[in-house]
């Protein structure tokens, strides 16, 4: 691992002005795969922006006065932010990445920014050696049914980024970040702030959740699943066994087994 450096695994920072509005921001993270972005303001970087910060921004009740595009990227920046350098090795990367940090900057001896490392970007160089079974997440279930009010509790409260979405125990579709913050833009510019508080209580799981899913099953292997995610750009794939999910692969718990 010490021999790869950052700058043989870096990619082209995504960057996004602080002072564009948090739709813009959206939009280039949906458009680019990327997330979080890099917040910057006269070419200097002030922190990142991520999807679960836009969620949590467009859900609240404090802004729910507000038109999504009025709301700004600096309304929701992350001022605490992670720099590496390019000449760096990996495993000093990888230590951050572990610690919590969704995304690394990196920049040059000038402390000129010239590129980012992402969980993907690391994950297309370095698999675990654990087995899949190791180093799967518990899978937090949630039937179509269920309103979204509740979902987003139990994300918040547990702490998860991704729901699997059951119909008589069979998995049909996932709730992520993504979705939330999608779901909640489109539902603050289609209903009129009066009537929000009411009708966001009968949002249900499957008005907003990407389907259908993409599952796999255990007896593929780890380095199989990790291909999936990566080729298909997406950021976690329940696991099953004989067709039931018995846990969640996600692109940080493949970075937290390396």
């Amino acid at each position: 691992m010490t021999e790869i450096l950052v700058h043989d695994i870096m990619s082209k920072p995504v960057t996004i002005a602080k002072s564009a509005p948090l739709t813009e921001a959206l939009q280039k993270m949906l458009r680019e795969g990327v997330d979080p972005l890099i917040a910057v303001h006269n070419n200097t970087v002030t922190g990142t922006v991520s999807r679960r910060s836009i969620a949590n921004k467009l859900g609240s009740k404090k802004t729910s006065d507000m038109a999504p595009a009025a709301i700004h990227v600096s309304n929701v920046v992350n001022d605490d932010f992670t720099i590496v350098y390019e000449d760096q090795e990996v495993d000093v990367l990888l230590a951050l990445l572990q610690s919590g940090a969704k995304l690394a900057i990196v920049y040059d001896s000038d402390n000129n920014l010239i590129g980012q490392v992402t969980y993907g970007d690391l994950l297309h160089h370095l698999h675990p050696s654990a087995t899949l079974l190791e180093i799967l997440e518990k899978p937090y279930l949630l039937d179509v049914g269920e309103r979204v009010v509740h979902l987003r509790r139990v994300m918040m409260d547990e702490n998860v980024s991704h729901i699997v979405v059951t119909n008589d125990n069979v998995a049909v579709g996932i709730v992520s970040e993504t979705d939330i913050a999608v779901a909640m833009k489109k539902f603050r510019e289609s209903v009129p702030e009066k009537h929000q508080d009411t009708q966001i209580r009968n949002l249900l799981a499957e008005d907003i959740m990407t389907s259908p899913v993409i599952t796999m099953d255990v007896s593929l292997g780890l380095d199989a699943v990790i291909d999936t995610l990566l080729e298909k750009k997406i950021s976690a794939i329940p696991i099953t066994d004989s067709g039931k999910v018995i846990g969640i692969l996600t692109r940080k718990s493949a970075i937290m087994a390396l």
